[in-house]
């Protein structure tokens, strides 16, 4: 597998929008999907993380309940990039944000464990 690449984050007032970018180079070759999560800022991700989109080599996403209808996750195979794009953000949606290439499985992608990127910092304020 190969550690993706996190880029795009940045401090917005609610209701502001960013847009992720997560890149690495022939992810889909060993991977059957990118999840995105965050943790807060200085808390262990292993243990306070939020899976917050996947979305599979096939295109098939999932999103979490807090993020339905504002956040959308799209794959660019030419970039090999993988896109968050936030809008209506609010202050919870502050954090790290990571991404990680991972195993689709019932229709979640499952991180692979050392893999993930150094995350993107993302505050939002209000």
């Amino acid at each position: 597998r190969v550690q993706p690449v996190e880029s795009g984050g940045g401090s917005v007032q609610t209701g502001g929008s960013l847009i992720l970018a997560c890149t690495a180079s022939g992810w889909t070759a060993s991977s059957d999907c990118m999840t995105w999560f965050r943790h807060p800022p200085g808390k262990r991700p292993e243990l306070e993380s939020e899976d917050v989109a996947d979305i599979s080599t096939r295109g098939l996403t999932r999103y979490a309940d807090s993020v339905k209808g504002r956040f959308t996750i799209s794959h660019d195979a030419d970039r090999n990039t993988v896109y968050l794009q936030m809008i209506n953000l609010k202050p919870d949606d502050t954090g790290v944000y990571v991404c990680a290439p991972g195993d689709w499985e019932d229709g979640i992608c499952y991180a692979a464990a050392g893999y993930w990127g150094q995350g993107t910092h993302v505050t939002v304020s209000s």
